[in-house]
């Protein structure tokens, strides 16, 4: 499988980049918001845990996490050998890992059924230009958080937490620097090659 980790700052193109990568290679999209809501919403004893944390106001422990992700991989897997046989072609994650413990846990998830993260398409994007997309997407996206002052603090979180995931991916040879300015299709041009 071609596993892909999808890296960079809020507004750095992430989804955008990422339904062009799925729609080329065929790879399946885990993303670890839209699978902690699936859980909830279908009740899943993971589901109903995470719900307690969030309601109370807390991240949800990286363990569960892990465990929501290896859950839907597995499936997926599944999924793709029941129609026609075919092996899943890889995945790509987005939104996870952020922290290096998280990166750790993922490494383990995937080496757990001989899988491995093959590629971490890191898209850099400069500070004004990011803040500056994001509030443009606010005023059409209609999320409260797509505003200036949000942008500025999601950031400063990315950097603090996220960030430090790059070293750790440089070391394994694993990191693809991708300039995240542009047009979006030069910026997939660019990631095209680095995954071939």
């Amino acid at each position: 499988m071609k596993n892909i980790v999808i890296f960079g700052a809020p507004g750095s193109g992430k989804g955008t980049q990422s339904d062009k990568i799925i729609a080329e290679f065929g790879v399946a999209h885990i993303s670890t918001g839209d699978v902690l809501r699936s859980e909830i919403k279908a009740n899943t004893e993971l589901g109903v845990i995470a719900s307690k944390y969030i309601q109370d106001g807390k991240l949800v422990p990286d363990e569960l996490i892990i465990n929501m992700l290896a859950k839907t991989l597995d499936k997926l897997i599944r999924d793709a050998n029941i129609c026609g046989g075919d092996n899943l072609p890889g995945v790509i994650f987005d939104g996870f890992p952020r922290t290096i413990a998280q990166a750790q846990a993922l490494d383990e998830m995937l080496a757990e059924r001989g899988e491995k993260v093959n590629i971490v398409i890191g898209l850099e994007v400069e500070d004004s230009e990011l803040i500056a997309r994001i509030v443009a997407r606010g005023k059409t996206s209609g999320r409260s958080d797509d505003n200036e002052e949000t942008a500025k603090k999601r950031l400063e979180t990315y950097y603090a937490q996220t960030l430090p995931l790059k070293e750790f991916y440089v070391s394994q040879g694993k990191y693809a620097k991708i300039n995240g300015a542009g047009t979006i299709d030069s910026i997939y041009a660019d990631i095209r090659a680095a995954i071939k």
